[in-house]
């Protein structure tokens, strides 16, 4: 499977691009979702697709976390931030642990899910892994009902001198399919103040808010869809 350059050649950047400091008020949004669920401290969570563990972060002080994610860069750098969480390397479609969890949390990883099978095997994936009671908590980017295209921007710096700057063009090529792309452009500042400049595009899945609420039902995850604060869509089910 060919994997975005961000994810790959591009991963050392991740930290300046995403850090753990830029998830916080989306975390707190997600654990005040689980307090209706009986999910308490302590309970297990397994996350398919965590990337480099700036979301995971912010949950390590309250679960036992098994973080997951197909890229060996990504998964490094995971690791340097929750040393102290289990991590795994596999395929959030196929992967089968033999274990089931508390929580299983599927967050913008699932958004590289770019056809009805590939959702409907990672959906299998969650069920598969969450306990009867359990909760599946998955968070796409965009939902063919409320999609629109747009641009964001940002960066951070490093304190070796190092620093990362972005456009994010999200945009619709063809409204007629299932999919919508999003262009980065990068400015990548070396340790020596060369200043280089690197495209990468991101081909993302994009499906009705009913069709994700079918597939989880399929799955064994009969689910509710609610609207986050920035307009994201949060679908939660309960492991039949």
């Amino acid at each position: 499977m060919s994997l975005p350059r961000l994810y790959d050649e591009l991963a050392e950047w991740w930290p300046l691009l995403s850090p753990p400091e830029d998830y916080g008020e989306e975390t707190e949004d997600f654990q005040a979702r689980l307090r209706s669920y009986e999910v308490g401290d302590g309970a297990t969570l397994l996350e398919l697709g965590s990337g480099g563990g700036s979301f995971a972060s912010h949950l390590k002080h309250r679960f036992h976390l098994t973080l997951t994610d197909i890229s060996p860069a990504m998964l490094a750098i995971n690791r340097a931030i929750n040393p102290e969480c289990e991590h795994i390397l596999g395929d959030m479609r196929t992967m089968r642990l033999d274990r089931r969890f508390d929580i299983v949390l599927i967050h913008d990883a699932i958004v590289y899910a770019t056809t009805p099978d590939a959702v409907r095997e990672t959906l299998r994936t969650a069920a598969v892994h969450c306990r009867p009671g359990g909760v599946a908590v998955v968070l796409p980017d965009h939902v063919r009902d409320t999609f629109e295209p747009g641009v964001d921007y940002g960066g951070h710096d490093a304190g070796d001198g190092r620093g990362l700057r972005f456009l994010e063009w999200t945009w619709d090529p063809d409204a007629n399919d299932q999919t919508y792309v999003v262009d980065y452009a990068f400015l990548l500042r070396g340790l020596d103040g060369t200043v280089t400049v690197e495209h990468d595009r991101h081909v993302e899945g994009l499906f009705s808010r009913a069709q994700w609420l079918e597939w989880m039902g399929e799955a064994g995850l009969p689910a509710r869809a609610e609207t986050d604060r920035w307009r994201g869509e949060v679908f939660t089910g309960v492991r039949s």
